[in-house]
């Protein structure tokens, strides 16, 4: 007998920043569970190779170039996408960049460069999709938030501050859509290991440190991330928002 509660096979899938860390990973979630997923990202080159291994797993994944911190170019994605795939159920908002540096170092270029595509970006491509969600009555967005956007930590400002504002953004939109069909939420992932932090937990003192505070005692994985990204997605979430 099959569940449909957690199903979320033959959804539209779109996952931002799908090529590597955290989204690569739920982007593969997603393939294995029969969804049709595509996933963008700045380089066609790596995203197509990505897209290749991804379609091995389940479904067929595309990869379709688009920099969030250009906005034809968020116009351009999701109007491909409708063309190829005639709606998108699943938002999955991944892209995100970072640089550490104190506060008192951090250029106008540093600062921009992480709020275009942290949160001018995601909210632009949240914006572009909802459009849609919201003329078909129904769709689900998910946003990557983070630890920082609750609990800053050192010389991570900029970042800390794009990922509160993600956090209100979540909110904010899931007021605004929910009474239209269109459920608006965040994971705000832990001590992950991802491309993007490695240099930062390649260091042993904040390898141990990490550990010592975590319950499972081990830095988390982009893996761990699925399993709440699809309960998002699928008709078991259908009541929570924001």
């Amino acid at each position: 007998m099959t569940d449909r509660l957690f199903e979320v096979k033959e959804q539209v899938v779109l996952v931002s920043g799908g090529s590597r860390g955290i989204g690569r990973a739920i982007a593969a979630g997603f393939a294995e569970r029969g969804a049709s997923v595509v996933i963008s990202g700045r380089k066609q080159k790596s995203l197509s190779s990505v897209a290749n291994h991804l379609s091995e797993l389940g479904s067929p994944v595309q990869g379709m170039a688009c920099d969030v911190a250009e906005p034809e170019q968020i116009e351009a994605l999701v109007e491909s996408v409708l063309q190829d795939y005639g709606r998108i159920d699943t938002l999955v908002n991944v892209a995100g960049v970072n640089r550490r540096k104190p506060a008192l170092d951090v250029s106008v270029e540093d600062f921009d460069f992480v709020m275009d595509i942290n949160l001018r970006g995601s909210f632009l491509l949240s914006q572009a999709v909802g459009r849609h969600m919201i003329e078909r009555a129904r769709g689900s967005q998910i946003n990557i938030a983070s630890l920082n956007s609750d609990r800053p930590l050192k010389d991570v400002a900029p970042y800390a501050m794009s990922k509160a504002a993600m956090a209100h953004m979540t909110r904010s939109l899931a007021l605004e859509w929910g009474p239209l069909g269109v459920r608006v939420n965040a994971l705000a992932p832990g001590f992950i290991l991802t491309d993007l932090t490695r240099q930062l937990w390649s260091d042993d003192t904040m390898q141990q440190w990490g550990k010592a505070n975590t319950p499972q005692g081990r830095l988390g994985k982009p893996e761990d991330m699925v399993g709440t990204a699809i309960f998002l997605a699928s008709p078991a979430a259908e009541f929570m928002t924001g």
